[in-house]
C-alpha cells in the first residue's frame, strides 16, 4: 500500500446504482481501518522517518530502527539484504491504543550499503530500500535553517552540481504542533536522493553543511531538516528543559507555533528513537529581545536533547553527541541591542565555544557575513556557503576529533591597562592575527569609583580607537575617559546588529581568515 493510504482514518465506497424506474444509492463505509501508522495491508510498518533512500547511522555506533504493528506479542523478523539479523517483540504503545511498537538495534554497520532492509511478522511484511549507513545530522531552528538553496548566492551553479553527491540524502519535517509529545510524525514525507529539485527546497545551510563535510569524512550523509521560521527557543525546547531556567514576565499573543514545547513535540520528539551522529542550529533572532533568559535556555536545551535523544535510542545516539549553532548574522539595524547580547548568551557568556557550559559545542561566527540588501530581508543573508564552510571547519575539529585544525577566529585572553592604553591579547593558533579595520571597539567610561561597576548595555559607551597592532595583539586608545577623569570599567567588540561590511570587521586570523567573534571584558 503506498505511503499516502498511511494516512487515512476511513476508506469510503460509495457505490450509486440508476435503473429506469428509480434511482438509490447504496453507501458503504468502513470506518476505522487504519487509525494507527500501521500498514493496513500487512499490520506492520516502520515509523514515517524511515523510507527507501534513507541514511542510517554507521558503526561504531548501531542503527535503531522501530515501528508499528497490530498483534502485541508478535515476533518481528529484521533482515538487511535478505540476510536475517535480529528479532524483537511488538509491545504495548506506551500511549495506549490496539497498536503496538516494535524496536530493534541493527548491528553497527562499517559497509555503507545500499541495502534492503525488510521486517517481517506473522501479519505480513514491510520493506525499504536503496538505503545507506554513515552519519546521520539533524538540522533545526527558526528561518535561516529553514531558507532554502534556491534563495542562495549561485543557486544555479549549486543546483546543478547538486546530485553529484548521490550519497547524501535528505528528509524534510512538515511543519507541525502538539501540545503532547507525539510517538511518531503526524504526516508522511519521504527520504530524497538529491538533484536541483529536491536540493532547492531543502535548508541550505544544513545541505552545505553536508556538502561540505562529505569529502572529509568519506561516508554517506543523512540529512533531516526540522525548522519553522520565525520560532522561538521556548518552542523547540521540552518542558523538562524549560523547568530548567527561572523566566520572568509573560508574552502575549504568541503564535501557535510559538507555545512552550509545541516543535519539541511534534517535530523533535518523533525522532528521538532515531541514532544520530549531531545537531546543528540556526535559531535565536525570535529571542534577541530576551537574551538574558537565552543564556540559560540554550544550554538547557542541548543538555536535554542529548538526553533524550540517548535514551530513546536505547543509548545509540550519544550522549554528548556534538551540537553545533550559527552565531547570528549581521543584520540591517545597526542597534547595540538585542543580536549583539543574543551572539553573547549563544555562547552561555563566554564568547567562544566549546567552554564549561557547552561541551563538545561548536559554532560557525556569522556576524561579518551580512546581506544587507537581501531581497528576503537583512535578517535572511544569502551568502549561506561561508556560514555552513567555517561551521563545517569547526565540526571536523570538535565532532569528529581532527586534530592541527585553527577552526576559530582570534580569541581574546589578556586585557592590560597602562595609563591611557589598553592592550587586548589574543589567542590565535598557529595564525597570527590580521586587522582589516581599525573600527569595532568600544570603551565604557563611568565616574564611579566602584571597581565592580556594570556597564549598561545601551548607555556609557564610547568608540576606543586602535593606536598599534602586533601579530597577537592590538592597543587601544582609552583617553577620553582617562582625561576627564573618569575610569574605564568595560571594553566590548563588535557589539552591533551589523558591526561591519562583508568579512570586514577589525580581527581575522591571518591564516584562517576566521573572524575574531564579539566579546566584552570588565575592565
Amino acid at each position: 500500500m503506498s505511503d499516502k493510504f498511511r494516512n487515512l482514518n476511513a476508506l469510503f465506497l460509495i457505490a450509486l446504482i440508476n435503473n429506469t424506474t428509480m434511482k438509490w444509492t447504496i453507501l458503504v463505509v468502513c470506518l476505522h481501518l487504519c487509525r494507527t501508522n500501521v500498514d493496513c495491508a500487512s499490520g506492520i510498518s516502520f515509523a514515517r522517518s524511515y523510507g527507501n533512500h534513507m541514511v542510517l547511522q554507521g558503526a561504531p555506533n548501531r542503527a535503531v530502527l522501530w515501528g508499528f504493528a497490530h498483534k502485541i506479542g508478535d515476533i518481528v523478523h529484521v533482515s538487511l539484504n535478505n540476510h536475517e539479523v535480529t528479532t524483537t517483540t511488538v509491545v504495548a504503545h506506551s500511549h495506549g491504543g490496539s497498536s503496538g511498537i516494535w524496536k530493534v538495534k541493527l548491528p553497527a554497520q562499517n559497509s555503507k550499503g545500499p541495502f534492503v532492509i525488510h521486517v517481517s511478522s506473522s501479519e505480513g511484511s514491510a520493506t525499504i530500500s536503496d538505503v545507506l549507513f554513515g552519519d546521520v545530522w539533524f538540522c533545526s531552528g527558526q528561518s535561516n535553517m529553514g531558507f532554502k538553496m534556491n534563495h542562495v548566492f549561485n543557486y544555479t551553479e549549486e543546483l546543478n552540481e547538486a546530485a553529484k553527491y548521490s550519497e547524501i540524502r535528505i528528509f524534510s519535517t512538515n511543519r507541525h504542533t502538539s501540545n503532547t509529545s507525539l510517538t511518531d510524525l503526524s504526516s508522511v514525507n519521504h527520504w530524497y536522493l538529491p538533484n536541483s529539485t529536491s536540493v532547492g527546497n531543502f535548508s541550505a545551510v544544513c545541505w552545505l553543511y553536508g556538502k561540505y563535510l562529505y569529502p572529509h569524512i568519506h561516508r554517506p550523509i543523512g540529512l533531516i531538516e526540522s525548522a519553522w521560521g520565525g520560532t522561538i527557543i521556548e518552542a523547540w525546547s521540552s518542558h523538562d528543559a524549560l523547568a530548567k531556567c527561572t523566566t520572568t514576565g509573560h508574552r502575549v499573543n504568541r503564535a501557535a507555533q510559538n507555545h512552550p514545547s509545541v516543535l519539541f513535540n511534534a517535530m523533535v520528539s518523533p525522532f528521538l528513537p532515531m541514532t544520530i551522529y549531531g545537531v546543528i542550529w540556526y535559531q535565536g533572532e525570535s529571542n534577541s529581545p530576551h537574551a538574558d533568559r537565552y543564556v540559560c535556555q540554550f544550554p538547557a536545551m542541548i543538555a536535554d536533547w542529548r538526553h533524550k535523544f540517548h535514551q530513546a535510542s536505547m543509548g545509540e545516539t550519544n550522549e554528548t553527541f556534538p551540537f553545533g549553532f550559527v552565531q547570528l548574522a549581521g543584520n540591517g539595524n545597526d542597534t547595540n541591542r538585542g543580536f549583539p547580547d543574543l551572539r553573547w548568551a549563544q555562547t552561555a557568556n563566554y564568547g567562544h565555544v566549546p567552554n564549561a557550559q557547552l561541551p563538545n559545542v561548536f559554532m560557525s561566527v556569522a556576524m561579518d557575513l551580512p546581506d544587507f540588501h537581501s531581497p528576503y530581508g537583512s535578517v535572511h543573508p544569502r551568502d549561506k556557503q561561508d556560514v555552513a564552510s567555517r561551521l563545517v571547519l569547526a565540526a571536523r575539529a570538535v565532532a569528529y576529533g581532527e586534530n592541527g585544525l585553527d577552526f576559530q577566529g582570534p580569541i581574546p585572553t589578556k586585557f592590560t591597562l597602562h595609563g591611557s592604553s589598553l592592550t587586548i591579547e589574543f589567542n590565535q593558533g598557529n595564525s597570527p592575527i590580521e586587522v582589516r579595520s581599525d573600527s569595532g571597539f568600544e570603551m565604557c567610561c563611568t565616574h564611579s569609583t566602584d571597581p565592580n561597576y556594570q556597564c549598561p548595555t545601551t548607555s556609557g559607551w564610547s568608540v576606543a580607537h586602535m593606536t598599534s597592532h602586533s601579530s597577537s595583539s592590538i592597543t587601544l586608545d582609552v583617553t577620553s575617559c582617562t582625561a576627564h577623569g573618569m575610569h574605564i570599567r568595560g571594553v566590548r567588540y563588535a557589539w552591533h546588529e551589523g558591526p561591519c561590511q562583508v568579512k570586514h570587521c577589525a580581527i581575522y586570523g591571518r591564516d584562517n581568515d576566521l573572524p575574531a567573534p564579539p566579546f566584552k571584558h570588565h575592565v
